[in-house]
This record gives structure tokens, sequence and C-alpha cells, in this order.
């Protein structure tokens, strides 16, 4: 399936009287990896909940295909768009396995009979997230780490064209941040996913990333590819943050040293 495209047209969201993003209109490059940066508390969750019909918009909208989508009905949607939000509670004492499983409701039919593709989904995606040992553990005893992934191995099991994640490395130790990331990539160039996803290390939304967006305040300050947007100037007008740009040695991508007060060669 070709990934419908995703963007959003003089989008502003808030909650109550307080507007958080303000008249956002993008692409999301359609069959590729976006990650969205910014400093704290400048709109980059709030832009991706309105992504994915979570809020309502103040003005504008987002667009599946030209349609907005908070006027689409909502298994529609939830063929289509997979969305795993940040800070995300499971039902008490449910299994990891029943979680998971519940990434596969939107595509059962009416009487919602349990097929063998969706087997099939649910244990390529507890495979692929390193979570299939988990399985019969209840939710509420894993650890932060072991939480995220079997999140993510739900959201996984949607199986959808689009796929939206709101920091999915929090909790995660480094090796386990670099195979989730290695995971998307592998879901996007096996099925041409469309994939967004918020960061905070700027090193790997910059190794990750095909497009990389950059937000403050709740407007977008640049976006492009990362060798193209990610340069000291940007650093320091959107973290207010002296740095040193230099290559990523693995990568070839931006690679951001921060200059601090101590521990400088002089």
């Amino acid at each position: 399936m070709t990934p419908p495209e995703l963007r959003s047209e003089g989008l502003s969201l808030g909650y109550g009287d307080r507007r958080v993003v303000d008249s956002l209109t993008t692409v999301l490059p359609t069959g590729k990896i976006t990650v969205i940066v910014g400093p704290n508390a400048c709109g980059k969750s709030t832009y991706l909940r309105g992504l994915a019909r979570l809020l309502h918009p103040l003005s504008g909208a987002a667009l599946l295909d030209s349609t907005p989508i908070h006027t689409m009905p909502s298994k529609d949607v939830a063929k289509l768009l997979g969305i795993l939000p940040q800070g995300p509670t499971a039902p008490e004492g449910i299994t990891v396995a029943d979680l998971v499983g519940r990434g596969r409701h939107p595509h059962q039919g009416w009487l919602h009979r349990w097929t063998s593709e969706d087997d099939e989904a649910v244990a390529a995606a507890l495979v692929a997230t390193g979570t299939l040992d988990l399985a019969d553990r209840v939710v509420d005893e894993l650890s932060g780490g072991q939480r995220q992934r079997v999140w993510i191995a739900m959201a996984l099991t949607q199986r959808t064209p689009v796929l939206l994640l709101d920091e999915p490395t929090t909790y995660l130790d480094v090796t386990h941040q670099v195979e989730v990331l290695d995971l998307l990539v592998d879901l996007n160039e096996a099925e041409g996913a469309t994939v967004a996803l918020v960061l905070h290390d700027l090193n790997l939304a910059a190794r990750y990333a095909d497009h990389l967006l950059v937000l403050r305040a709740g407007r977008i300050v640049v976006e492009g590819a990362p060798n193209d947007v990610l340069t000291e100037d940007v650093v320091r007008e959107v973290f207010e943050m002296d740095c040193r740009i230099v290559q990523d040695p693995v990568s070839a991508t931006p690679m951001v040293v921060p200059i601090g007060r101590h521990r400088v060669v002089r």
C-alpha cells in the first residue's frame, strides 16, 4: 500500500486558551522518516498529537490525502495511521501479548474474529522488539525500558502505512535506543512506511532522519535534510546553546558537540 500523504495546513493547536502550535504548514515526506526536534515545551508532542487526530485543531487542519483527519471515521484512520503517544498507560493486569494484540483491532471485522494474520503480526512485532520472552508477563511488572519496547511492538502490530511515535526511545538505554531506531528504518525500507517521531537527542535525530523538522515556540524554524538544516547557527537560535558541528564518523551526518563553561580546551 502506498502511504497516504500526511500534511498540515495552517494548523494551530492548544489546550484551553493556551496556544502551543501556531499555524504550521508542512508535508511529511511520503515513505520517508521525519524526526521532529526542538527545546522542551516547543510544541513537538502537541504537533504530533494534532497530526494523529488526538487533538482537535484551533484552526487549520491535519490532512490525510487531502481529507481533514478529524472528519474521518476513527476506524478508517486507525487502518492508515498508527500512533505511539508519550507516556501511554496499560489496563491493569493485562499481559504483554494481549496488549500487543490490541494493535490488530482496526483490522478485524465486526465480529472481531482473530485470524492467522493477526497471530503473525503480533509474533513478528514481539520478535522485532525483543519482547517475545515477555509475552506472558503482566505489563505492570516490567521495567520502564521493557514497557517502552512493548508499546512499540503494539504500534508495529497495527501495520499501518503511516506511523507516528512520540519519544519512542524514552526509558531505553543507548543500546536499545539504537535498536529501536534501526527497527524503524527496517520498517521504512521494507514496507515504504511513512514514519514521523519526536526525539530529544540531536545526534540520533540527524543520523536517522531523512527529513528534519525543527520547532521553536510552536513554529517551524527550518526543515529539510539534516546536512542542510542542522548548523551551529540553528542550534544556537533554537536551543540557545553554543556548539560545534562535526561529521559523525559512522553516518557522515551532522554531530552536535555542545560547548559548556567547563572542560573546554583553550
